[in-house]
C-alpha cells in the first residue's frame, strides 16, 4: 500500500511526506521533484511546452509509481484533476487530501515565485482563492481521508495520518 497526499501548494504535502515516511520506514516522493529530475525545471516546462504538456508528465510519473508499494508520495496540486491520475493511485493506495484555509495558503505562499500557477498579473490572493475554490471539490472527491492542517506543525499532521490509516 501508498499514501498519496493531495491538497493545494502550499498544503505541506512534501513536509508532512517526509515526517510520514519516517514514521511508517517507508520512502518518500514527490511528484513535482521527480518531474523536475527527469525533464527539467518546472517553471520552463510551463514556459516552453504548456500546462497540458506538464500534466502528461504528471501521468507518466503515476504510472511509474502506482506500480510500487510502502511509498508515502507527494502529489503536485494538480495532479488530482486528472481522473485517470486518481484511479491509478487508488489502485495501490489510500489518498489524503491536506485541507488548508486561503489564510494558511496565503502566509505560506506570499514569498513564493517558483509556482508557474501563481506568476500572472492577478493578485495573488484572488488567484489563489479561485484556484482553491475550483479544486477543493476534485480533492474531496479524490480523498480517502481529508486532514486538516492548519494551526498544526508537520509532526501533528503526520501522527495524525499515520492513526488513521493504521
Amino acid at each position: 500500500m501508498n499514501l498519496v497526499l493531495c491538497g493545494m501548494m502550499g498544503a505541506g504535502k512534501t513536509t508532512v511526506g517526509a515526517k510520514i515516511a519516517q514514521m511508517a520506514g517507508w520512502n518518500c516522493v514527490d511528484t513535482d521533484a521527480l518531474i523536475a529530475e527527469k525533464y527539467g525545471e518546472i517553471s520552463g516546462i510551463f514556459k516552453t511546452h504548456g500546462e497540458a504538456y506538464f500534466r502528461g508528465l504528471e501521468t507518466e510519473i503515476v504510472k511509474e509509481l502506482a506500480g510500487q508499494d510502502h511509498l508515502v508520495v507527494a502529489t503536485g496540486g494538480g495532479l488530482v484533476l486528472k481522473a485517470e491520475n486518481v484511479a491509478l493511485l487508488k489502485q495501490s493506495g489510500k489518498i489524503i487530501f491536506l485541507r488548508a484555509e486561503m489564510d494558511t495558503l496565503l502566509q505560506r505562499l506570499k514569498a513564493d515565485t517558483t509556482r508557474p500557477l501563481l506568476q500572472t498579473e492577478e493578485p495573488l490572493p484572488t488567484r489563489l482563492n479561485r484556484l482553491l475554490c475550483e479544486r477543493t471539490p476534485v480533492y474531496e472527491r479524490a480523498a480517502d481521508y481529508i486532514v486538516d492542517v492548519d494551526g498544526k506543525d508537520p509532526e501533528e499532521i503526520a501522527k495524525e495520518i499515520m492513526s488513521l490509516i493504521q
